[in-house]
């Protein structure tokens, strides 16, 4: 089957990861690759959407513009949505799921333009049925259809990745606070780690960054071990597909180069960490521990330290969370002498305690909470203790 047929794809990423996301794609081959709010528009061939499914790590789905016209009126609505190419998307075996928005628009009942989309789908593809959209967590085996309405322009949209692409398939373990695969490997990435060097998170929870990082440093494509939607399409074509895994697969290095370490006081998340490296196929490349963050090793080399801390969002929460920060300031100096720091933090005055000079370097949010990612070197190593004055309180480690 000919790969010649041009999509125009966008990839929706999380606000703030638009330009990583351009740069995955830019190393992948799409030269003509923008970012815009909200993500990263590019003209797509049937491999190289398929190839940005399977190894973009910052994306959250990979869809294609599948028609955008006027729409002022529901005759208009139906007449122009009926010429969608539906049936290059939808399989009649298949669910379509609805997802609306209207804004500034005279078509401004969500509903009632769901309504005429379906009825010009189901013209167009025999069979097709709408059902309801489960939203952005559920594993939905439908074909998801995205309709914007905005100031009577219509965009029609069809969702090629399936679930989410932060779902790796590894993550079924979870500590508290999970963090998103997608933003742990933005976290890395903007860090400047390239996976040569060590790498520690000392408070790991369900181990989602050191699982990344040996996925970044063996070179293994975050989907290999799941599948798309695209795959549900019916002019999916698989000899395609076939070969672009079998080049991932085959670039697939032995092993981590370098040591990457994760660790945590709480047994239960440990045991959460490595159940999810195995299944990522990375369990040799981590060494998971339960220790306190005062025991982790000294770095014999510089490296990355790179975790995603307690952020103290609920009222009176940063106050017992100021001498954590300060320890972890201290056990950085103290461990990870000429090394860096990299912490994704919602806080910047818990940021302060840890007396280390960090610069932001990306914008956005986790699990609704807005955050940011600072990073900077760590340039003393003073003897370890745990804060001063009113802050000193022990923490228990």
């Amino acid at each position: 089957m000919s790969s010649a047929p041009k999509f125009h794809a966008f990839v929706i990423t999380a606000p703030g990861l638009e330009s990583l996301a351009a740069s995955e794609l830019h190393a992948l081959g799409a030269s003509d690759a923008q970012t815009v709010e909200g993500g990263v528009a590019f003209t797509a061939s049937r491999r190289s959407l398929y190839s940005a499914n399977l190894h973009l790590r910052t994306a959250s789905r990979v869809v294609v513009r599948a028609g955008e016209f006027d729409a002022k009126a529901f005759h208009e609505l139906e007449r122009r949505a009926g010429k969608v190419p539906w049936e290059a998307f939808v399989s009649p075996n298949l669910g379509v799921s609805l997802r609306v928005t209207c804004r500034k628009s005279r078509l401004y009942h969500s509903d009632a333009v769901a309504e005429r989309v379906a009825l010009a789908i189901a013209a167009r593809v025999r069979g097709a049925r709408v059902v309801d959209d489960g939203g952005d967590d559920a594993e939905l085996p439908n074909q998801l259809v995205i309709v914007r309405l905005f100031h009577d322009r219509c965009t029609v949209s069809v969702d090629s990745s399936g679930a989410l692409l932060h779902r790796r398939g590894y993550r079924q373990a979870v500590a508290k606070a999970p963090l998103r695969e997608t933003l742990a490997a933005a976290a890395l990435i903007a860090s400047g780690w390239r996976g040569d060097a060590p790498l520690i998170d000392p408070m790991c929870g369900s181990g989602t960054i050191p699982i990344e990082g040996a996925l970044i440093a063996r070179r293994i494509a975050p989907g290999l071990r799941r599948s798309f939607g695209f795959e549900q399409w019916p002019d999916f074509d698989r000899e395609t597909w076939t070969s672009l895994v079998d080049q991932a697969s085959s670039a697939i290095l032995p092993n981590a180069i370098a040591t990457i370490r994760g660790s945590d006081r709480d047994s239960g998340a440990i045991d959460a960490s490595r159940a999810n490296a195995a299944r990522a196929g990375v369990e040799s490349d981590v060494d998971f521990s339960v220790r306190p963050i005062s025991g982790i090793d000294l770095m014999v080399e510089p490296g990355w330290l790179v975790s995603n801390p307690p952020y103290g969002v609920r009222v009176g929460e940063s106050d017992r969370l100021r001498n954590l920060y300060a320890q972890l300031g201290n056990v950085a100096r103290a461990k990870c002498p000429g090394g860096n720091v990299t912490l994704v933090s919602a806080d910047p005055g818990l940021e302060r305690q840890l007396g280390l000079r960090l610069r932001p370097v990306l914008r956005t949010s986790n699990g609704g909470i807005k955050v940011r990612v600072v990073a900077g070197t760590v340039t003393a190593a003073p003897s370890l203790k745990v804060g001063s004055g009113r802050s000193a309180r022990r923490y228990p480690s």
